[in-house]
């Protein structure tokens, strides 16, 4: 069985960076679709961006564009979000998703492999 594993979330300033991973136990991932959602106190989880499965197209909300990568290395699994420039409205639980469709679609479409999540929290 499937289990995404995020890490990589903690404390940090505004205007610092975080790095953070999702990995996949029992199956590899590299063949799907790869989401990150958030979910910040009171509000609906929403989509973060996406990637595809070869890694060759991502695609971001317009919040954190030009401030969030996705990545990924079909060679070496884990899926990255690279947060910089993070600002304290970015405080959320983190979520990756395998399998989704998450460009070009809304509301998009997330797999049914989610993981646990990973708490960000930016202090201003």
């Amino acid at each position: 069985q499937v289990q995404l594993v995020e890490s990589g979330g903690g404390l940090v300033q505004a205007g610092g960076s975080l790095r953070l991973s999702c990995a996949a136990s029992g199956r590899t991932i590299s063949i799907y679709n790869m989401g990150w959602f958030r979910q910040a106190p009171g509000k609906e989880r929403e989509l973060v961006g996406g990637i595809t499965s070869a890694g060759g197209s991502t695609n971001y909300a317009d919040s954190v564009k030009g401030r969030f990568t996705i990545s990924r290395d079909n060679a070496k699994e884990p899926v990255y979000l690279q947060m910089n420039t993070l600002k304290p409205e970015d405080t959320a639980v983190y979520y990756c998703n395998a399998g989704g469709y998450y460009r070009d679609i809304d509301p998009p479409s997330p797999g049914g492999l989610w993981g646990k999540g990973t708490q960000v929290t930016v202090s201003s």
